[in-house]
C-alpha cells in the first residue's frame, strides 16, 4: 500500500503502535485534536521522509460511514505532495474497507478537500452514526467546517 510521493524517498503506509509518538507529537504540533486517536492506530496511515513519520491521516469506521481525521503534514513540508498521497490512498483504503461515505471536520482546510470530491454540508446531512465520534461529541469546535463525500 504505496503512493507516489514528490520524493524517492518517500513512501506511505499503515501506521503501526510504533509511530504512535510520532504521529501525537505531528497532532499537538498542528494544534489538532488527539481525543480518539487509538494507541494502536488502526486504520492510520503514515507517510514517511528518510525513516521519519512526517505526516498521518487516520479513518473511524462507524458501520458503512467514515470519518477521515487527524490529516497532518509536517509545516516545512506542506504543499509538498505528501498530504494529497495521504488522502488519495486514504480514499481507496475506505473504498476497499466497503465504506460508503466519509465524513471530516475542519478548521483550516476546507479550501482544500474539494480537490478530493468532498462539500461542504450542515451537520444534519452527516449520517447519524458518525456523530458519535469524538470529534463531533467536541474534539472540533461547533465551528468547524463540515465536509462528505461518497465513495
Amino acid at each position: 500500500m504505496s503512493a507516489p510521493l514528490p520524493k524517492a524517498t518517500d513512501q506511505v503506509r499503515p501506521a503501526t503502535a510504533h509511530d504512535v509518538v510520532a504521529v501525537q507529537a505531528l497532532l499537538r504540533e498542528a494544534a489538532l485534536p488527539l481525543d480518539g486517536v487509538p494507541n494502536d492506530l488502526a486504520d492510520f496511515l503514515v507517510a514517511e521522509r528518510d525513516g521519519a513519520v512526517v505526516a498521518a491521516i487516520g479513518l473511524e469506521r462507524y458501520g458503512r460511514h467514515g470519518l477521515l481525521r487527524s490529516a497532518v503534514v509536517h509545516p516545512s513540508l506542506r504543499g509538498s505532495g505528501i498530504g494529497d498521497a495521504l488522502v488519495t490512498e486514504l480514499l481507496a483504503h475506505a473504498r476497499r474497507s466497503g465504506l460508503v461515505d466519509l465524513t471530516l471536520l475542519t478548521t483550516t482546510a476546507a479550501a482544500w478537500f474539494p480537490r478530493f470530491g468532498f462539500a461542504t454540508v450542515t451537520r444534519d446531512e452527516v449520517p447519524s452514526a458518525v456523530h458519535a465520534s469524538a470529534e463531533f461529541q467536541g474534539a472540533c469546535p461547533a465551528s468547524a467546517t463540515v465536509m462528505l463525500r461518497a465513495l
